[in-house]
Formats: structure tokens, sequence, C-alpha cells
């Protein structure tokens, strides 16, 4: 078995778990607290990773550039996006409807791979990206009881709408990352993709942080409160990305 198989099943189980552990204490705090806690309990485990990388690992530290920055600072405001607009989600009745589509995520990131930095689709690899796309979405209509006639007279309802943007969020931060990793020049992907990881969720923390303390100061004092349960979000999120 191939190295990225068993790494891949690891980053959805602890995509899944942080998603869990986010719906699980929005109880507890407001939608941007949720989402706040995504990034304020990752970033040391990130550039742990990172300094771990250079000092045990043994790789150079990348020389950012403008280019490299300006993608990193689109993909970490896309993914606080994708973040908040995820655990509103949650708010509905029938969050479902809209967890399975955006699941399409897939669907996007190949879209927009090909698209920005022309990346190229194989047969085989485009019917494995529409089937995984066909079989989460059967998956979930069973959860659910759908129907796909009902699925489809769904696609205006505001619980699909709101998935559909999750999904692109999500894809635009996966496809805005790879391109400042790529824009590095380095010639190791490991601490190219650790390095932009640390930087991101450094980014991610102070521009949240700021945009909590003008709109919801309270909220930061409950994110460090309830540690106990925001902490392991942070750190499944952590781990997911580093998957």
């Amino acid at each position: 078995m191939e190295l990225w198989i068993p790494i891949t099943i690891a980053a959805a189980f602890l995509q899944n778990l942080r998603s869990a552990l986010q719906r699980h204490i929005k109880g507890r705090l407001s939608t941007l607290g949720a989402a706040y806690s995504r990034f304020v309990y990752a970033w040391p485990l990130a550039l742990a990773y990172a300094l771990g990388l250079n000092g045990i690992g043994g790789l150079s530290f990348p020389e950012p550039n403008g280019l490299y920055l300006i993608y990193c600072l689109l993909g970490a405001v896309t993914q606080i996006l994708f973040t908040v607009v995820l655990l509103w989600m949650f708010s509905f009745r029938s969050f479902a409807v809209g967890t399975t589509f955006s699941k399409l995520e897939v669907v996007i990131i190949a879209v927009l791979g090909a698209l920005i930095l022309g990346d190229g689709v194989g047969a085989v690899a485009a019917l494995a990206i529409l089937l995984s796309a066909v079989g989460v979405v059967c998956l979930s209509m069973d959860q659910v009881s759908l129907t796909l006639r009902g699925l489809a007279s769904g696609l205006a309802d505001k619980p699909t709408l709101i998935g559909l943007l999750c999904a692109g969020l999500l894809g635009a931060s996966v496809v805005f990352f790879r391109c400042a990793a790529l824009a590095l020049g380095h010639d190791n992907f490991v601490m190219a993709a650790g390095y932009t990881l640390a930087l991101a969720l450094v980014l991610q923390t102070v521009i949240m942080g700021l945009f909590l303390v003008w709109r919801e100061p309270g909220q930061i004092g409950a994110v460090l409160r309830h540690w106990r349960w925001a902490a392991p979000a942070g750190i499944a999120g952590a781990l997911c990305s580093v998957c």
C-alpha cells in the first residue's frame, strides 16, 4: 500500500472529528467562537511541526515571496469563511442536506486546480472523482431518507445553497494553499506545505482574533475557558491539515 493512502484516510477521519468537536462546542460558543477554536489551538502544533522539519528533519526553511504571501492570505481567508459557514449550517434543522452538498469539494478542487494551476485530470482520475462525489451523495441520501427527486427539488433551499458555498470555499482554500506552496519553489514539498500551514494558521488566528475583539469581544475568553473541548478541535484540525 502506498503511503498516501493511509495518510488520506487519517486526514478524512481527523476532518470529521474536527467538525464533530466544533459542532459540539457550538452549544457553548457562538459560531465565530467555535470557528476561532479551530485556529487558535492549532497554530502552536503547526509551528512545532515546521520547526521539527527544520531542526530534526534537517530541511531548510523556504524564502517567502510576494506571490506566495498573496496566495497564503487568500487561502487563510477562504478557509476562515468555510469554517464559519460550515458551523452556521449546523444551526439549521436540515443541516444534513447542506452537509451532503458540501462534500462536493473534490469536484471544486479538480476544476479550480485545472483553471488556476493547469493540473491535468486523466480519465481514470476524473472517473474516481465522479464516483466519490456520487457515493457521498448516495450515502447521505440514505442517512436522511432523501430521494433523487427531493434532492433535485431542494437545490434552491438555504441549507443546500450553504452546503454548495461550503464546498466552493473549501475547494478554493485548498487550491490557494497549493498555489502558495508551489510559489515557494522549495525543493522539498513536505517543508513547503508545513511552512505554509504554520504561516496560514498564524494569519488566521490574528485575523479572526482582531475580528472577534471588534464584533464579539467576550468570545475569546469563552474559547479559552472551554479549552477542554475547543483545544481538541484545534488539534484535530492541525493534524488533519498536516496529513
